[in-house]
């Protein structure tokens, strides 16, 4: 992906990570003992997966794009799962969902380009 696809794409791929992130939390509030009923990471699940679902609808992905909106996706509930187990030890270790968060994190800055040198101007 270049930088024109990246910018054009930007909110695609935040809307993926706030749904991935809201739906492991509707996911634990819904079955997880550990952690107190609340309705927003309902609403806050519905709304991004709404918004995510109008942009499909509204314009064209890149090529590209889908994996890396997946990736943005599996790295929210990841890294909510880890961020939860780190705060309830009850629920097992945060070691590999962390690991696993970061994996695809420097998965998707990679595939953005975002690591790669700067062209230098003459």
């Amino acid at each position: 992906m270049n930088k024109e696809q990246v910018k054009a794409e930007r909110k695609t791929l935040l809307l993926s990570l706030l749904a991935g992130l809201c739906g492991n939390a509707t996911l634990a509030v819904l079955t997880s003992g550990a952690v107190s009923f609340s309705v927003f990471p309902v609403i806050a699940f519905g709304l991004a997966v709404y918004c995510l679902y109008q942009e499909y609808l509204s314009k064209p992905m890149s090529e590209g794009t889908p994996s890396v909106a997946f990736a943005c996706f599996l790295a929210g509930a990841f890294g909510y799962s880890g961020f939860l187990r780190s705060f309830v030890p009850d629920m097992g270790s945060s070691y590999l969902p962390l690991i696993i968060t970061l994996g695809l994190l420097f998965w998707v800055v990679y595939k953005l380009g975002v690591m790669s040198p700067r062209p230098k101007e003459a």
